[in-house]
């Protein structure tokens, strides 16, 4: 904990924080659950580990911006904190372990700190711009993070995440197609995923329809293990509405694949469209 920045020990804390609010009300049996005008769900948990957060982070970082999902953001200089009360409410409020409270801090747009806590798993990953990725699990010591060594397209591990997603978004051949052309396709879903990227495990991470507040704590571990994050189509960001993470080494096959087949899918379309 010497060796880390005040910024990452503050969102280490506010990881803590979370975690003592949000372990409490897994699998509560009077857990409160609204629908939100975008027809995802929030609960009880989800606003009280946000309110928290931020409350904390105006007491201790006054002059900091703040980006929430559940209340928004406040604009104050270039520094802002990006959070995600719980990442994974649909798995939460159905009992199912697979969420966490995502933190991150970014500097003039870009993540630095990035912090994933996921209490019913019992683990935690973090990491910073140069201070390396790094993964807890509960009863074990800290250990350094590193993407897998895997090389060629055709031996990659995918996990796609959702096949609406790919849908909506006007991928599902590109998805097909890309499921094709690596070794073993998996949805493994939200944080875990990337996660599981960032120790080795899986090599491909790719999903559509996601905000700010679900990637931008991701992106440092992800990086910081080695590996390389964009949005689907190569751009640096994550604010563009999809991700694409690698292990870096097959990271522009992935997106040779993807781009080819929605030039393909879009051209089919175009022909369609005129003979009609």
């Amino acid at each position: 904990m010497n060796a880390y920045s005040d910024d990452l020990v503050f969102a280490l804390e506010l990881a803590d924080l979370a975690d003592a609010i949000s372990h409490e009300r897994f699998q509560s049996a009077d857990l409160t659950i609204e629908t939100k005008p975008d027809r995802t769900f929030v609960t009880d948990a989800d606003k009280a580990v946000e309110d928290a957060i931020r409350t904390r982070i105006e007491a201790d970082r006054p002059d900091d911006s703040f980006f929430g999902e559940e209340s928004g953001r406040t604009e104050k200089g270039s520094r802002r904190w990006v959070i995600d009360p719980i990442d994974g409410t649909s798995n939460f409020l159905r009992g199912v372990p697979n969420w966490a409270t995502l933190i991150s801090l970014e500097v003039d747009g870009v993540p630095t700190v990035g912090v994933v806590s996921a209490p019913a798993f019992g683990q935690r990953w973090w990491a910073e711009t140069g201070g390396g990725a790094w993964g807890w699990r509960r009863g074990e010591d800290p250990r350094r993070l590193k993407v897998s060594g895997v090389e060629g397209i055709e031996n990659a591990s995918l996990s796609f995440q959702s096949i609406e997603q790919w849908d909506l978004a006007g991928y599902l051949n590109p998805l097909i197609t890309l499921t094709r052309a690596v070794w073993r396709d998996r949805a493994y879903g939200d944080m875990w995923s990337y996660m599981m990227l960032a120790e080795g495990l899986v090599d491909v991470v790719a999903e559509f329809d996601v905000k700010p507040y679900d990637l931008s704590a991701l992106v440092p571990i992800v990086r910081e293990a080695g590996g390389t994050f964009t949005d689907i189509t190569g751009a640096d960001s994550a604010w563009n509405g999809s991700s694409l993470a690698t292990n870096g080494k097959v990271h522009a096959a992935v997106l040779d694949v993807v781009t080819r087949a929605k030039q393909a899918q879009d051209a089919a379309a175009s022909q369609d469209g005129q003979q009609a």
